[in-house]
């Protein structure tokens, strides 16, 4: 049995967005075409409440992009985004999301960032992503979304760490740079990932 994971495809994370990847659009309509090719597919969502600590409005004199640690983890500053029930979480429109048969949240937390869409940073607190797919019987995993250097690299670890089988599919993700985008999809696959 077969899924698809769909990770964090929301508005904030498209052009236009508060937190854009650039070209983010360009993999709705290749994600969208192969959705009926699987068993499952389930798709996370970014469900941040708005003081979380990701967040640099939420620390003094400090600017986007800039690190910190908190609780002992590094933690990059981002401007707001995927506010829980706001228009930047939703899916966007041209998504066939009316496909999707199960989403999970991350990031749900104020005070830890969840990149990964199985676990928090300090994989405290898992989502129940494993566990459904495990329950449903799922040992293949095709993982899309974004951004390719961030969440959608998280998360393969995470699957790959758990079990699955998976793929990256790379003309359904996108990354912040070129360059950080490159060096994820190495990091990937030399921990066997693939990478197709």
């Amino acid at each position: 049995m077969n899924a698809l994971i769909l990770i964090d495809i929301q508005n904030d994370f498209l052009p236009g967005g508060s937190l854009e990847v650039p070209n983010g659009d360009e993999i709705i309509d290749n994600v969208n075409s192969i959705m009926d090719n699987y068993n499952i597919v389930v798709a996370t969502k970014d469900w941040h409440p708005k003081n979380h600590i990701s967040f640099a409005s939420n620390h003094k004199n400090k600017k986007v992009g800039q690190k910190i640690k908190i609780n002992n983890l590094d933690q990059m500053l981002w401007p707001d985004h995927c506010i829980k029930d706001s228009k930047g979480s939703e899916f966007p429109e041209k998504l066939d999301s009316h496909k999707i048969h199960k989403i999970f949240y991350k990031g749900v937390d104020s005070n830890i960032d969840s990149y990964s869409g199985f676990y928090d940073n300090g994989k405290i607190r898992s989502t129940g992503l494993s566990n459904f797919l495990k329950k449903s019987n799922i040992n293949q995993v095709d993982i899309v979304g974004l951004a390719t250097d961030y969440c959608v690299k998280y998360s393969s670890f995470d699957a790959f760490n758990e079990g699955f089988n998976i793929n990256v599919l790379r003309f359904c993700v996108r990354g912040i740079s070129v360059e950080t985008t490159e060096t994820a999809f190495k990091e990937m696959k030399d921990m066997g990932i693939s990478i197709i």
